[in-house]
């Protein structure tokens, strides 16, 4: 699967943390982060890590684009609710996307934990008869 990685600024080290968590399930998908987050998750954990801009430059906008296409199977936001509000406009984007094509998306850590463990589990597996393109490992980009 597919999996889109994005993390505010207070948040990247709690993303960093998850991914060596679950670097035994991230390892078995395909992953795409905006660019800051993707670095430090693949310097740190060893995941192989497509890159996008960092949110600030657009990086949020191009994964949104992917979702809008059917091409990402999940996104793990994790959002700092403390964040200015002028970057509220891009979360709302985001969720609205996974809402309208039936994306699932963490924006916690808890959530993103449940998420994962069902992705492990099968439970996500679903998603394979949505968009069979993707349910084998290569590039997103």
């Amino acid at each position: 699967m597919n999996i889109a990685l994005i993390a505010h600024d207070k948040k990247k080290e709690l993303m960093v943390q998850f991914c060596m968590a679950y670097c035994g399930i991230l390892s078995k998908h395909n992953l795409c982060a905006t660019g800051t987050t993707g670095k430090l998750i693949a310097k740190e954990t060893g995941l192989a890590v497509d890159l996008f801009l960092s949110g600030k430059q657009g990086g949020d906008q191009q994964i949104g684009a992917r979702v809008a296409y059917n091409e990402i199977d999940m996104v793990i936001f994790l959002r700092d609710p403390m964040t200015e509000l002028q970057i509220e406009p891009d979360v709302a984007a985001m969720l609205r996307l996974c809402d309208l094509h039936n994306i699932p998306i963490a924006t916690n850590i808890a959530t993103a934990e449940l998420l994962i463990l069902g992705l492990d589990n099968g439970y996500l597996s679903w998603r394979d008869v949505v968009n069979p393109k993707n349910s084998k490992k290569g590039r997103i980009i």
